[in-house]
């Protein structure tokens, strides 16, 4: 069977997601074989492909008799695959936001203030760069480092918190 040609536009990697909840350990080579194999991909229906199968991997491990993970250790897990897939270093500050989160006074030091850490680090990283720089870097950059070593606290932002 020839692999059907398909875009975004065609909508299949919508299923492709459901699917993935519903992932095993047994059926999960199939499910990864249904899209490698049975689809010629283009730009944006190969992350699709990538995240479903991934999704579903996730899914069978917690399918698994050893599975059962908790809300907490879904958003462990999360930050581990983006800290790999991504080659993200594993001392670096994120954070992942969401816009939803503004209607509610309650989350307000998400949008207004980071963490006495990440400052710290945010510092020694404008330190760094200004240190390693050859010259070649846009004299505004340079000014927003300047800056930040300096003690300035960019875009508005509060220190608060220890985390």
């Amino acid at each position: 069977m020839a692999a059907k040609v398909i875009t975004e536009k065609d909508g299949v990697h919508a299923q492709w997601y459901e699917d993935a909840k519903k992932q095993t350990v047994d059926t999960l080579p199939s499910f990864i074989r249904h899209l490698t194999h049975d689809y010629k991909h283009d730009y944006g229906t190969i992350c699709h492909a990538i995240a479903a199968g991934a999704i579903g991997a996730a899914w069978a491990v917690e399918h698994s008799p050893e599975g059962g993970i908790t809300g907490l250790q879904k958003g462990a897990i999360m930050w581990q695959f983006i800290r790999h897939w991504m080659d993200y270093d594993e001392n670096e500050p994120m954070r992942l936001v969401k816009f939803d989160e503004m209607l509610y006074p309650q989350y307000e030091r998400t949008f207004t203030s980071i963490s006495t850490s990440t400052w710290e680090w945010i510092q020694k990283q404008a330190k760094n760069k200004l240190s390693e720089t050859d010259g070649h870097v846009h004299p505004a950059v340079k000014k927003h480092w300047e800056s930040i070593v300096a003690g300035r606290v960019p875009f508005g932002m509060t220190i608060k918190g220890k985390e």
